[in-house]
């Protein structure tokens, strides 16, 4: 520890997320940031150098880490001293991304991913924090199988799932039982700007890889329960998922329609949505908003543009909640897809897993 804070270090610091990291963790209340690690060909500048043309964040480059020498991300022996634990958002294949995960939890570093490398290992809890924290449970069973005494990794879901999940988790007394999607995803969600990406322009791409199979799976283990040091997902809802890309700089939208085993009123729906609290908020972590779900009742919101930062952009907001003729209900959600969704979702993660003990 720093200065009475935990000592951080970034992975993938140059990339859309590590660099929403970077802006996040500067002045912040728990976590210093001592280290910033990227790929070989940026190893040794400074990370203003490394990021270069790169920045596509709407404030400049905080002070501390511009003249920051970056490291070699590959090198986590070279890091184990200087950090209490990371934050890792490379841009690697799948397997690689594995692999180096494993390589700093099994240097005793605790590892905090934005990636999607193992959020299917039945060992390593994913956690929407006000949603699931129970799932933390199992990261004893984990650092067993590891040969670890400190070292775990603890993920993040997919950025798509934050702007409907939240909004069914308090629903599911009344049995989930189907859920049709849509997601209209913000180009920033590819690491993209408008200038990067031309080809979005005046345009919508349906297809997005592997985002419809994270949004049809995740959700269920989300909902699994923790058995013999394993997460079990969970049977059900059946869930149908379309991903689109769109001409958005942040912010997803989703287009949901539910069937229900008991099929609330309105009027349920509302109060379940409105008296929802997480654990976040019982336990005043800094980055936790002040409301979690947030409805609006006009007829033309959520829009990314206007919702995207409700709550400081940890919020997550619905709106256009009517019966559905083919369902039972369907809803408009939308959430911020770098903040909630990525880097702002990972450092509440961190946050919990710094109030619960797991990096002491």
């Amino acid at each position: 520890m720093k200065n009475g804070k935990y000592t951080v270090g970034i992975v993938g610091a140059t990339g859309m997320v590590g660099q929403r990291f970077v802006c996040l963790l500067e002045h912040h209340p728990m976590f210093e940031p001592v280290l910033l690690a990227a790929s070989r060909k940026s190893a040794g500048k400074s990370y203003a150098e490394a990021v270069g043309e790169k920045w596509a964040q709407s404030c400049p480059i905080p002070a501390y880490a511009e003249k920051m020498t970056v490291k070699d991300a590959g090198d986590p022996a070279a890091l184990k001293e200087k950090v209490d634990f990371v934050f890792c958002a490379v841009n690697m294949p799948k397997e690689e991304t594995r692999a180096l995960e494993e390589g700093y939890a099994r240097f005793e570093i605790p590892v905090v991913s934005n990636n999607s490398a193992h959020r299917m290992t039945p060992d390593v809890p994913m956690v929407v924090p006000e949603l699931n924290p129970e799932h933390l449970e199992v990261i004893p069973a984990q650092r067993k199988r590891l040969g670890t005494r400190r070292g775990f990794i603890a993920v993040k879901s997919n950025c798509s799932l934050q702007s409907y999940v939240p909004f069914l988790h308090p629903l599911r007394p009344f049995g989930l039982e189907k859920v049709t999607v849509c997601t209209y995803q913000a180009i920033s969600g590819a690491g993209k700007t408008f200038r990067t990406m031309p080809e979005i322009c005046d345009n919508v791409i349906p297809f997005i890889s592997g985002e419809e199979e994270k949004s049809e799976l995740e959700p269920l283990k989300l909902w699994g329960k923790v058995e013999n040091g394993v997460i079990k997902h969970a049977p059900s809802p059946l869930i149908s998922a379309q991903c689109v890309r769109v001409p958005v700089s942040d912010g997803h939208t989703a287009a949901v329609s539910v069937s229900f085993r008991n099929k609330p009123t309105r009027e349920e729906i509302l109060s379940a949505w409105q008296t929802f609290e997480g654990e976040p908020k019982r336990l005043h972590l800094p980055s936790a908003p002040e409301k979690f779900l947030l409805y609006r009742e006009e007829d033309d919101r959520p829009q990314p543009k206007l919702d995207r930062m409700a709550g400081l952009g940890m919020a997550v907001t619905a709106g256009r909640l009517r019966e559905d003729p083919v369902s039972d209900w369907k809803f408009i959600g939308c959430s911020h897809n770098t903040l909630r969704g990525a880097a702002g979702g990972a450092v509440l993660l961190a946050e919990l897993l710094a109030a619960k003990g797991y990096f002491d």
